[in-house]
């Protein structure tokens, strides 16, 4: 079985990508769907005792965390410490779960891979990136983004050009579904058929 790490900086269309693979019949797993869980469940009891005021009838509000961990690096490093290794669990009973059944293919999306050391995770490395222009105006968008919010997002990321630096594939995600669904389906044969 191949394991096929998907990343790219913040809005460069990881997420649609990861829908292509899916579409496709590759089994995907979305390390923020694994987040949104363990607030809403298993972690929230940790989160609540390392920031107080942050959980709400039993899930973490995000908001309330973003404020408690914003601009505070050591509080940022003590919540990644609580959830990566939480995420990465989950992530591999998903790739054990998949390899019991004979899949020869699946994706794990983490959008932090080069910045957590998941490299060592995943077999090949498929990077979604887009001109910086593309990229602010896709994130800029997004309700509650501000330019503070997203120039602190990626002063935490490695930079876009050496994600595609270190990428086995790259799907440049500003030329369109039609191109990006082609790139998807390129990749998965060129994986599974050899």
């Amino acid at each position: 079985m191949i394991v096929l790490g998907l990343t790219g900086s913040i809005g460069m269309g990881k997420s649609t990508t990861a829908r292509m693979f899916m579409e496709e019949g590759v089994p995907v797993h979305d390390s923020d769907a694994a987040v949104h869980r363990l607030y809403a469940g298993a972690a929230a009891p940790a989160v609540e005792a390392l920031f107080p005021g942050t959980v709400v009838d039993g899930a973490v509000d995000r908001s309330r965390l973003a404020e408690a961990v914003m601009g505070r690096p050591q509080a940022l490093k003590k919540l990644e410490a609580l959830i990566h290794p939480m995420v990465r669990r989950e992530a591999d009973r998903f790739v054990e779960e998949e390899r019991r059944k004979g899949t020869p293919l699946v994706v794990l999306d983490i959008p932090l891979l080069f910045e957590t050391g998941g490299t060592d995770r995943v077999d090949r490395i498929l990077v979604v990136t887009a001109p910086p222009e593309v990229q602010r105006q896709r994130v800029l968008s997004r309700p509650g983004m501000t330019e503070e919010k997203l120039a602190a997002i990626l002063a935490r990321q490695v930079p876009d050009e050496e994600k595609r630096r270190r990428a086995d594939f790259l799907i440049d995600t500003s030329l369109g579904m039609e191109a990006a669904r082609k790139a998807v389906r390129d990749i998965i044969a060129q994986l599974t058929l050899g």
